[in-house]
């Protein structure tokens, strides 16, 4: 019950753009996208976070720190490695690439020069690399 409660107030925090930009890491952006794979269908947390962290950079005046192709790629990554009943704990043991270095995990599907142009920003591409 009390992690429903904090998954709700985390989410509902993200969503009215109430995140400290000092407290959210990479880790922290995972572990909010992790919530809403784990709380909702992949669709609907897609686009649920999607538009959240859209809200929130913009709400910083920066929009420009949102970046479409590399939101897509790890929230589904986040959901096709989220085990049913997986705690947090438990994903991050079982997940440390996708924790400490989401980077390399991209390099291994993206391209530096599609990462880097506008069209991944505005929207999801598709990986231009097969994974090593």
């Amino acid at each position: 019950m009390t992690f429903d409660i904090e998954r709700r107030f985390t989410i509902e925090r993200f969503e009215a753009g109430r995140i400290d930009p000092e407290q959210f890491s990479h880790k922290a952006h995972v572990y909010v996208a992790w919530l809403y794979v784990t709380t909702y269908e992949i669709d609907t947390a897609l686009r649920k976070f999607d538009s959240a962290l859209r809200r929130w950079t913009a709400g910083l005046g920066m929009p420009e720190k949102y970046h479409a192709t590399i939101t897509g790629f790890l929230v589904m990554r986040i959901a096709a490695r989220a085990g049913e009943d997986e705690s947090w704990p438990a994903f991050c043991e079982a997940n440390a690439d996708l924790i400490e270095n989401g980077k390399a995990l991209l390099a291994r599907h993206y391209s530096k020069a599609c990462l880097n142009s506008a069209e991944a920003r505005r929207q999801f591409l598709q990986p231009d690399r097969i994974a090593a």
